[in-house]
Formats: structure tokens, sequence, C-alpha cells
């Protein structure tokens, strides 16, 4: 027979925590072990980083949670590495390699696909997120193997930096409107080069 477990007294914590999200925890699993640790009540995060992203995420806890929307719909600046040439199922290094094509790209090419990125955009969120469709994540979608069709949406990348890291790879560093994903932008990127990423 088991012992009773001991229900963690909750408490009443407000304010915002600016966590340096480790790699490899989800949003929500980082928001859970804060929470836990904190005995907080009541908490949200402001946005979702991928499992594969560090950086920071700022944590709402009771009364600031009121306030959670305001972050949600700022603008937000990223900085990933873009590897091209390698086209996977996820958009990221965990997917399955679907294509691998040569990389030919000049430094003109970076400029030319930095411009043609920095503005408006209409993108089309991937598979592999947190949005939702009839109430369920599509990231369980996917993993179920089942591709839902998604409506492009317009959004807006206000600055975008890119810098050759090898033959291969690049860096970028954007500061977008709500609603962009880094990993698509990627993506779009290397098809504009003509190499994928």
């Amino acid at each position: 027979m088991h012992a009773p477990r001991t229900r963690v007294q909750r408490r009443p914590v407000h304010g915002v925590l600016l966590l340096d999200k480790p790699l490899g925890l989800s949003s929500n699993q980082a928001l859970q072990k804060a929470k836990w640790l904190l005995r907080a009540e009541k908490a949200g995060h402001t946005g979702t980083l991928d499992p594969l992203a560090t950086g920071v995420l700022p944590l709402c806890f009771g009364a600031a949670t009121k306030f959670s929307q305001l972050h949600l719909d700022a603008d937000k600046t990223y900085e990933a590495g873009v590897r091209l040439g390698v086209t996977t199922s996820t958009g990221d290094a965990e997917g399955k390699v679907l294509a691998e094509r040569e990389v030919n790209v000049a430094a003109g090419d970076l400029a030319r696909v930095q411009a043609q990125f920095t503005g408006p955009i209409r993108q089309t969120p991937p598979m592999h997120s947190a949005l939702k469709k009839d109430g369920k994540a599509l990231y369980e979608y996917a993993r179920e193997g089942i591709e839902v069709e998604r409506a492009a949406r317009d959004v807006t990348v206000y600055r975008l930096e890119l810098a050759r890291e090898a033959l291969d790879a690049i860096r970028l560093r954007a500061t977008v409107s709500k609603g962009t994903y880094i990993r698509t932008l990627g993506e779009d990127i290397g098809e504009a080069l003509g190499c994928g990423a």
C-alpha cells in the first residue's frame, strides 16, 4: 500500500521571472518546474520557445499573468543558426532528413535574401508548433503522421541580419512581429537561396 501523497501547499506569488530557458525543455515544462519550485498558485509564459531553443522566457506569476498578453503581442528578437542544404521533417536538427542539396551561395545572395525577407511577409506555420487546430496542437497531429492544412498568415520582419558562418551555415538575427516562426523563416530563406535549410 502506498503512503498518501502530501499535497504541496500553493501560495500567492506575484511578478515576472526572466528565465534563461535551457536546451531540451519545452516552454511549458520550464514554466511547470518554476511554478513547482516557487509553489505558485497561478503562472503563465508569454510566448513559446522550441525545446531546441535557448533564451529568455518571461514567466508571469499571480497578478502579473493579467499583463502577459501585452508580452505575447510584443515584437521579439531571435538569433538562430541555419544549416543550408539540408531539409528536415521538422525544420530543425531533430527531424528526419528529407533532402540534401548542394550549397552555392554567393555573398550577394545573402544581401538579396535579407532584403526579400525584411518587411511584411506571408508565412505558413510549421506542423511542429504549438498552434492549435480544432483544439489540438499541430505538433500532436505531426507526431501521429497527420498533415493538417495551414493557412499562410501575415507577419512582419522588422530587422533581419544574415551572416555566413561556414559554407553550409548562416546565422540569422531577426526582430519580428507576434506569430513569426523562426524555423519557418530559416526554411524559407534556404529555399530562396536555392539550397533549402
